[in-house]
């Protein structure tokens, strides 16, 4: 099927809905599923928008579906309508947004945001907080919540972005621990960030021996920085409230900023309205403060 259109303007916003879900499962079974209907049914909405834009959107094969380069090219814009759309009859018709849905690394969430969830709900009485953990960096492309916190250079198409801290690592030790942290185990954590020899350069001394752990997340490295485990370069971003709370504590005064930094986003079209803007500068507002600790709480 190709050529134009068999009609103009917009199709049934029920062919639209039917589209989106089985492009982003990627089959028909999980679109019937979603929307508690038969596969037969999703199959033939789909052939009605085939036909109404004579194109073909899907390819279907024996192991199933996919889409064509038309149906690539028409879902992200189907996506974007339909989420606006969405944002919009909530502006309009609730008082205000219910739910506040925060997506981040498990490490980025529980150093930067769960310090300060009080502060986040303060005036907010009848939003609902939510958050989302996002296994790994690269899945933030396929995740539909509005708000991220995000760690790199602040640079992802679509999405407005505002800079929270800027990252600074410094070398942490347990807080019960009183003797030379140079003399105890070094933990490192791989990964974008400048490690032990570049913070050595920086503090004009030699370079620590060679490490007995080494992790794939910041969160993991402090965690094993506070159980005694040896000495992190930490970030002093997520480990702002286990230094309040004295579960850490910084070993030299030297420090060694980096080029990244921790991101607030949402999409370009999610703050079209006041009412989500307002959030949004709530949201960053709290994440830019220092964490509140349970001792200074009203």
């Amino acid at each position: 099927m190709s050529g134009t259109a068999t009609n103009r303007g917009l199709p049934p916003l029920d062919w639209l809905r039917v589209f989106e879900a089985a492009g982003r499962h990627g089959n028909f079974t999980a679109a019937a599923e979603e929307f508690g209907t038969s596969q037969a049914a999703i199959s033939q909405r789909i052939r009605n928008l085939e036909t109404w834009l004579g194109r073909k959107l899907f390819i279907r094969a024996a192991r199933g579906v996919s889409l064509t380069v038309d149906g690539e090219s028409y879902l992200p814009l189907v996506q974007d309508a339909l989420t606006a759309l969405a944002q919009g009859t909530e502006d309009l018709f609730t008082a205000s947004p219910h739910e506040m849905r925060i997506a981040g690394l498990d490490s980025h969430l529980t150093g930067l945001l769960l310090p300060r969830i009080s502060s986040c709900l303060e005036g907010l009485p009848n939003i609902r907080l939510v958050t989302d953990s996002v296994p790994k960096r690269s899945d933030f492309e396929d995740e539909k919540t509005a708000f991220h916190i995000r760690f790199g250079r602040g640079k992802w198409p679509g999405r407005i972005t505002r800079r929270l801290h800027q990252e600074e690592l410094q070398p942490m030790v347990a807080g019960g621990f009183d003797g030379d942290w140079r003399e105890r185990p070094i933990i490192t954590v791989r990964g974008e960030r400048p490690g032990w020899q570049e913070w050595s350069n920086q503090a004009g001394v030699a370079a620590p021996r060679s490490a007995r752990l080494s992790f794939d997340s910041m969160g993991h490295g402090l965690v094993a920085a506070v159980s005694g485990q040896g000495v992190v370069l930490g970030s002093t971003v997520l480990g702002a409230h286990l230094i309040a709370l004295g579960a850490l504590k910084p070993c030299s005064d030297v420090g060694l900023m980096t080029d990244q930094a921790y991101w607030l986003s949402w999409p370009e079209t999610f703050t079209a309205s006041p009412k989500r803007k307002a959030l949004a500068d709530r949201l960053t507002e709290v994440l830019r403060a220092p964490p509140r600790l349970p001792d200074t709480e009203e």
